[in-house]
């Protein structure tokens, strides 16, 4: 017997590309809004589904198109002002930077097109070995997650949520909730490291911590995936809290395992035990869609491979605090100098580096140990 769930695919949406093409896309939309005038499609979600997402992507890109002309004639403004006498270098300096940020951003935008890309992103992450130091470090990376999504304007919804012992998380899965969240964040997925002097050490010495982090696509009806009964087991618990009225009486809490794969889901974020459970089998479907694609696309980089002991050499990003300041990317490069604005949620450098490294058909992976950085 496979150990491996049934996925049906239906339809592949219609993709940009990653070139943008503002008279392409609007030839597009022309032939999506054509399809969509059909009632009968409105029966079939399968089929309505991916042309709405592609819809609503196009309409997007074609508006951030008229954003980056109406930014580039602030600037064309500013340096006629400027060729007149005006002063006016701080303010072009400032329209510069953003017309700059906005344009890598909307570049990025223009790399999402891959099967998962427009879904929603279930995000897990782990603290490594060290106690309170990696758990401490946990917290900061799933802050980071939330205020990220909070700055694109998505929603988020946490499923399963464990306090550290002294400070920090043991673990967290969230589900964040927009239009090409997981595409945006499915280079992710890893190890990452934090070098820090360490605020729970009274010396004050240099610690370095990891967390790991697991990024899966929300699985939507246009993918079916079919799981049988008797290969699940069902665990229920009490869920933790940190008292008070969050205490829960009963056993409300949902653990899954799917027995064939080895997969483990569980949510404890909801009081009643069939709202938990609902929840925790969404993010078992997601899980296993992973699973099994890892196992149809053996190019491309496996979930194995990203998921490495949480320790030293096996990082795809570094935060250093001390002795200098930079979060470096060890697949792609990029590096930022501002660290304390990526650990506030800035992370559109290292989402383009991905998605540009993923383009050029580059095969993410850990290039460096990260040794540079001590």
């Amino acid at each position: 017997m496979s150990n491996s769930p049934t996925l049906r695919y239906a339809k592949k949406s219609v993709a940009c590309g990653s070139t943008f093409d503002p008279a392409r896309l609007k030839s597009d939309l022309a032939e999506i809004e054509q399809k969509l005038s059909d009632p009968s499609l409105w029966s079939n979600p399968q089929l309505s589904q991916p042309l709405m997402r592609d819809r609503k992507r196009f309409e997007a890109l074609l508006a951030d198109d008229a954003e980056l002309e109406r930014r580039s004639g602030d600037v064309d403004a500013y340096f006629d002002l400027a060729r007149e006498g005006e002063s006016v270098e701080a303010e072009l300096k400032r329209e510069i930077n953003s017309l700059n940020e906005f344009a890598e951003a909307m570049e990025a935008r223009t790399l999402l097109s891959g099967e998962t890309d427009a879904l929603n992103a279930i995000v897990t992450v782990h603290p490594g070995a060290g106690g309170t130091e990696s758990q401490d470090w946990a917290e900061m990376l799933m802050r980071m997650y939330l205020r990220w999504a909070e700055q694109q304007g998505f929603k988020t919804e946490m499923n399963d949520y464990q306090d550290g012992e002294e400070a920090g998380i043991k673990s967290a899965t969230f589900t964040i909730t927009g239009e090409y969240a997981f595409g945006m964040l499915s280079g992710e997925t890893g190890v990452h490291r934090l070098v820090r002097i360490s605020p729970f050490d009274q010396a004050k010495r240099r610690h370095t911590s990891f967390a790991s982090v697991f990024v899966s696509p929300e699985i939507d009806d246009s993918i079916q995936i079919d799981i049988k009964p008797d290969e699940l087991r069902t665990d229920t618990y009490r869920s933790g809290g940190k008292g008070g009225q969050h205490v829960n009486t009963t056993d409300s809490a949902v653990r899954i395992t799917h027995l064939p794969t080895g997969i483990v889901v569980q949510c404890q974020n909801e009081r009643s035990q069939h709202k938990n459970r609902e929840k925790a089998m969404k993010m078992l479907r997601s899980r296993l869609y992973e699973y099994e694609l890892e196992k149809k696309n053996a190019e491309t980089k496996k979930l194995e491979d990203s998921k490495l002991d949480i320790n030293f050499g096996s990082q795809i990003r570094s935060y250093v605090l001390q002795p200098y300041r930079i979060a470096k990317d060890h697949r792609t490069k990029v590096e930022v100098g501002d660290v304390d604005r990526v650990l506030d949620g800035y992370l559109e450098p290292f989402i383009r580096g991905y998605l540009l490294l993923r383009r050029n058909g580059g095969v993410p992976s850990v290039v460096d140990s990260g040794d540079d950085l001590e």
